[in-house]
């Protein structure tokens, strides 16, 4: 396997990933049917289609062949493969939570270098107007709680621990938002 590109930084960078990186979307968005099946009726395009995730949306190699494997498995000896038609039907409703007006709900994040798409604070900040906890480790990416789980896990309660301490001090602009 080839070394990772070293984690994008520059807007332009960031832009190429997120364009060449998110065409999986637009494949399972617009015809849902044929990767489905692909995934769950071919031995061959299931490895080759979450082998080409990893290796593109993760921080190198940190997962065992055997936990590869053992994720292909799950994956194949279930017939669970696809998550196309979930694309299909959801994309649009989940885009919007991005563009809508801000909300008040505290909100912790943690961002993982290699996530695609990866968001910014000041981003994040346009719609969540109380941003308790913001993390972003040295190392992960899409698949942050599998390729780094103690960091996972240290950012999960770093969050509610956040989420805790703000508990006290939410101020809600808009009453019954919630």
């Amino acid at each position: 396997m080839p070394p990772p590109a070293p984690a994008p930084h520059s807007q332009a960078e960031l832009a190429q990933r997120a364009a060449r990186a998110s065409v999986y979307s637009a494949l399972a968005q617009t015809r849902p049917p044929t990767i489905g099946y692909a995934l769950t009726d071919s031995p061959a395009a299931l490895p080759a289609w979450i082998g080409e995730k990893l290796l593109t949306w993760t921080d190198g190699e940190i997962l065992t062949r055997r936990q590869i494997f053992d994720n292909l498995s799950l994956y194949w000896f279930t017939r669970s493969a696809s998550s196309a038609r979930l694309y299909a039907e959801s994309i649009a409703e989940v885009g919007a939570w991005f563009i809508d007006p801000r909300n008040d709900v505290p909100t912790a994040a943690t961002v993982f270098p290699r996530e695609v798409p990866r968001p910014s604070r000041r981003w994040a900040g346009r719609t969540s107007a109380q941003i308790v906890h913001w993390g972003e480790p040295a190392r992960g990416g899409h698949f942050g709680a599998w390729e780094q789980p103690d960091v996972f896990v240290q950012e999960v309660c770093k969050s509610l621990q956040s989420m805790k301490k703000a508990r006290g001090r939410v101020v809600s602009r808009s009453p019954g938002r919630y």
